[in-house]
């Protein structure tokens, strides 16, 4: 009859739907060391539950573990912070010079445009002075009558 109470509350304690007074009387109810069959499997866990209760810490945090923590962090930090600004000025250094080697290339296309058209303009020029040499005889044959 009993065992069927602390099923039951025991159920209701996994859906966490139990009072403290409840919780009091399972732990009771384990602490007693009659337990029916069918519940020895949750004997261990409370067990455990009313040790780690009686538990306590008396011991203390060295404080200098803390700062040792907090100064590595620190170091880290300063070297993370430095390691970032170092890869951004490599990466703007190469950002330059790839900038640099395009605008070199697109001056040498540029030059050799103007070349070929100095050229051309050269040769447009000479056929030029062959039409004047051609109009000024054409004058000569058409104005002597």
């Amino acid at each position: 009859m009993e065992s069927d109470k602390i099923k039951k509350l025991i159920d209701s304690y996994f859906e966490a739907e139990t009072t403290i007074a409840e919780e009091q009387e399972i732990r009771e109810y384990f602490r007693k060391g009659e337990v029916a069959p069918e519940l020895q499997k949750y004997g261990p866990m409370f067990d455990h539950f009313a040790q780690a209760k009686e538990e306590t810490y008396t011991g203390s945090m060295p404080r200098r573990s803390r700062k040792k923590i907090y100064s590595w962090l620190s170091v880290a930090a300063v070297i993370g912070l430095g390691l970032g600004l170092f890869l951004e000025n490599r990466y703007s250094e190469q950002q330059q010079e790839q900038e640099q080697e395009q605008a070199e290339y697109a001056y040498q296309q540029t030059r050799k445009a103007l070349q070929l058209l100095a050229s051309n303009l050269e040769r447009g020029t000479e056929k030029v002075a062959y039409l004047q040499e051609f109009e000024i005889a054409t004058e000569k044959i058409y104005n002597n009558p």
